[in-house]
């Protein structure tokens, strides 16, 4: 038997316009229905008395009857039960917030109790809708004015608004304003084509006021941090600085007005390696640790502030360092007492933390004890500040070999020897940084204490400097030995050619001695292509420096440069844009990428790309390259870079020594890639290879950029000279027809009656040029010396038209001898002979001395083009 329930047990709506007829009374009526027609057929009896009309009766009867009876038994039922609509009511109605359901005009369709409560009504006729309630307050009719649009949209929201009074009309004794909560969404039914909108409506008065007093504890509580007797710091997982109280900002000089989350690091605000000593301390992943530290802090203003920092660190849970907590206590001893043990422990740790070399104190045993913050930061990555916990041995700072000799340093100092040589090895996790150990005895150490302090310095660029200086001064050392050799190897060769050059004037083509003697003359010339590399890494080379764009040299070579690396090496130049001029002496630097692309060919057997590139490099940006030597200026760069077999990182200090060749015997002279590195030195550059096994190598060429200089035009001393451009063939250009001058400049008669003095201390050389100038109707005179010729000058009379002379000379050197002449021949004209630089001696001359140059080794024509010029100038 169901349970009656009671009266007023569920709380009823005080508005639902949507609720219908019960299902009970539909049934009773229906049932009704049927029994009123069998009766009205039983009236009319009489009238239809046909066997249908009886037989209609008796179903209907029957129908109604069974209706009835299904019905009140539970089988059948017209209508579903409305017990969800009845939960759905029960739900709404006691729900705590107010809510209403309108309709698209805004009357209210439904309303709770609580809604009616929030809002003060008592009956259905006092409810009112969210827009008559709420339009009398600015702030809330903003707020109700967005919600309605979001509603209008279909989508929902929510506002909060403030008012001075209470919806409910309801007076309290405190005169503070309410705060409410409003929510919106529409809301839709298959059974009502009109829409709907949901609005619930609470009181927060009493949230946002506990809002309000949390938001003051914490007020008051960063109040209170930021006028703590102490410093506090926090720091995020990047090291920058996320908050910083107000005692600390005072103490290091910092604007907290200007002051924002990570605008300054942590490493801003600590002096020295102090970082190295916060880094050390590392938590495990997961967790935090927690170390004293003392060190001193930076201020503003550049002044060392010594403090003690409560550090603690955090690590992510893969073990990266997270954010820190940092408690700072200011130690900067004036509490007037000077002398006390704080005071000097604090001015220990100040110097001990801020020395520039790194100490540490090990035990008899050669365990750590103590370091200081230069010492973490110098070896880290060999030790850490979990070694210092467990006190690691010493020894592992360095690499294996070296341990033994540092063990036994330690062991003397244990025993208190005084005289410790210094140890120097290297680091133990990067044996490219050299460190010199000064191992220092404690006498009288109790058992277990310090037994030695060990002072590190690191050595590492004294030790590049150490074999830079070594690698100069070889180089220097072979460089000065290969001049020599290539000054009396000129002198032999000089004799050669001009002997040779002398028969053949005597020979026919037809003569069976012609062509030995061709042979002679070509391999002579072939071995002053020797002698010319060979200068060139001397750095003694002639050199005529003129004001080049390397992207008309690179692009006059291409061709050239194509037939020389053949069709299985494919060539592309990419040509920096706007390149700067640069001065160097066109023939020797076209040599210099002909060597550097015959090489790259030679790396590449099977084929590749050879690429040739130009660029601009500023001061900044050379700088910032970090290589050896290279000074910050302004330079153009020139690339050549192969895809070839590479080179080994064991030869590559040795590439541009002479007659070094990673290539097979009889393929390679060696002296290729070091008249590269003379040419580049020789025009104030400079060159560096990078290269790896497997992928290639590239050289990379920085020249000087030249900037002109406009000054006033001096008479320009006559310089004749000749280079063999090709001496292999026979084939000779002058130093002008290098810089593309005509050939019809050159005189075609080289005869002449002049009375030439020729100087000469090789008497092969001397013989040979005095027999080929006669031939050429010259008068010569020739002289072993310079003393000897100013001898012959004198008993001439000055009656010497022009001096041959070479520049090393025993007694009396050529330039002495032209200073001499000129005193009392000052328009004396004058040819200088040399396997030397013009620049190596030209120096040593006076400034408005004319006089032509003509370099060793030379050929009858050569001479006597030479002389004919001078004389013609």
């Amino acid at each position: 038997m169901a349970q009656k329930k009671p009266a007023g047990s569920y709380p009823t709506p005080i508005i639902d316009r949507n609720a219908k007829p019960g299902t009970v009374v539909r049934l009773v009526i229906l049932g009704i229905a049927l029994i009123a027609a069998a009766g009205a057929i039983i009236l009319v009896e009489g009238r239809f008395s046909s066997s249908f009309g009886l037989g209609l009766l008796f179903v209907l009867s029957m129908l109604g009857v069974l209706y009835l009876l299904l019905h009140f038994i539970g089988f059948l039922q017209v209508l579903p039960k409305g017990g969800g609509d009845e939960l759905s009511r029960l739900f709404l109605d006691s729900h705590p917030e107010g809510v209403i359901i309108t309709d698209g005009r805004g009357r209210v369709v439904y309303a709770n109790q609580a809604y009616a409560k929030l809002t003060g009504a008592t009956t259905a006729e006092t409810v009112q809708s969210i827009e008559a309630l709420l339009s009398r307050d600015n702030m809330a009719s903003e707020a109700l004015y967005r919600l309605a649009n979001t509603v209008r949209d279909g989508a929902g929201g929510q506002e909060e608004f403030r008012l001075i009074e209470r919806l409910d009309g309801v007076e309290t004794d405190e005169a503070s304003p309410c705060w409410y909560r409003l929510k919106a969404r529409p809301l839709r039914m298959e059974t009502v084509r009109e829409p709907l909108s949901v609005w619930q409506l609470s009181d927060i008065t009493a949230e946002r006021e506990e809002q309000e007093n949390v938001f003051k504890q914490l007020q008051h509580a960063i109040d209170y941090l930021d006028h703590a007797p102490a410093g506090f710091l926090s720091v995020g997982e990047d090291r920058e600085i996320v908050y910083i109280n107000a005692t600390l900002a005072e103490w290091i000089g910092l604007d907290l007005t200007s002051f924002t989350p990570g605008s300054i690091r942590l490493s801003d605000i600590i002096a020295g390696d102090g970082m190295a000593l916060i880094d050390s301390v590392q938590a495990a992943p997961g967790l935090n640790k927690t170390a004293s530290l003392d060190l001193d802090m930076l201020a503003r203003d550049g002044r060392s502030l010594p403090v003690r920092l409560v550090h603690n660190a955090t690590a992510t849970r893969d073990g990266a360092p997270g954010e820190s907590r940092t408690i700072v206590l200011q130690r900067s001893g004036k509490d007037g007492d000077s002398d006390t043990a704080a005071s000097a422990e604090m001015r220990f740790t100040r110097f001990f933390n801020n020395t520039p070399m790194a100490i540490a104190s090990v035990d008899s045993d050669g365990r750590i004890l103590r370091t200081n913050a230069p010492f973490l930061k110098m070896f880290s990555g060999a030790v850490s500040r979990d070694d210092l916990e467990r006190k690691a041995p010493f020894t592992q700072v360095v690499q294996e070999p070296d341990r033994a000799g540092l063990q036994m340093a330690i062991a003397d100092a244990a025993r208190g020897l005084a005289d410790i040589a210094p140890v120097d090895t290297c680091h133990a996790a990067n044996g490219e940084r050299h460190f010199r150990f000064y191992v220092t005895a404690v006498i009288d150490s109790p058992a277990g204490e310090e037994a030695a302090i060990i002072y590190a310095v690191e050595t590492t660029e004294q030790k590049a400097l150490e074999a830079q200086m070594a690698e100069n001064q070889k180089m220097n050392a072979v460089g000065t030995l290969a001049g020599g050799i290539a000054h009396d190897f000129n002198n032999v060769l000089t004799a050669i050619l001009l002997s040779a050059d002398h028969l053949l004037l005597s020979l026919r083509p037809s003569d069976t001695s012609f062509a030995d003697l061709m042979e002679i003359k070509r391999n002579a010339n072939r071995a002053a292509v020797l002698v010319r590399q060979l200068l060139a890494f001397s750095r003694k080379q002639t050199m005529r420096p003129t004001v080049l764009s390397m992207t008309d040299v690179i692009g006059d070579l291409r061709m050239l440069i194509d037939r020389l690396t053949g069709a299985d090496v494919k060539l592309e130049i990419e040509y920096g844009r706007d390149l700067w001029l640069v001065k160097t002496d066109l023939g020797q630097f076209e040599q210099v990428i002909i060597n550097l692309a015959v090489n790259a060919r030679d790396a590449m057997p099977e084929g590749g790309v050879l690429t040739v590139r130009t660029a601009n490099v500023d001061s900044e940006e050379a700088g910032n390259l970090n290589y050896r030597g290279l000074e910050a200026a302004d330079y153009v760069l020139v690339e050549v870079q192969d895809e070839g077999t590479g080179i080994a990182p064991e030869l590559m200090d040795k590439i541009f020594e002479p007659f070094f060749t990673t290539k097979d015997i009889g393929k390679g002279t060696g002296l290729g890639l070091s008249m590269v590195y003379g040419i580049i030195k020789q025009s104030g550059g400079y060159i560096y290879p990078i290269s790896e096994l497997g992928k290639g190598t590239t050289f990379r060429i920085f020249l000087p950029r030249h900037v002109e200089i406009v000054e006033e035009v001096e008479p320009a001393k006559v310089e004749t000279g000749a280079k063999a451009s090709d001496p292999a063939s026979g084939d000779t250009k002058s130093g002008d027809d290098m810089v593309k001058k005509p050939a019809a400049s050159e005189p075609r008669d080289l005869t002449g009656a002049a009375t030439v003095l020729l100087v000469e201390d090789e008497e092969a050389v001397r013989r040979g040029g005095k027999r080929m100038l006669e031939t050429r109707g010259y008068s010569v005179h020739e002289a072993s010396s310079g003393v000897e010729a100013l001898e012959i000058v004198r008993e001439l009379e000055g009656a010497i038209d022009i001096v041959v002379s070479d520049v090393v000379m025993p007694e009396m050197d050529g330039p002495t001898l032209l200073r001499e002449l000129r005193k009392d021949y000052p328009e004396l004209k004058f040819i200088f002979v040399s396997g030397y630089a013009e620049e190596a001696f030209a120096k040593n001359l006076p400034e408005d001395a004319n006089f032509g140059f003509l370099p060793k080794p030379f050929s009858l024509k050569q001479l006597a083009t030479a002389v004919r010029e001078v004389l013609d100038d």
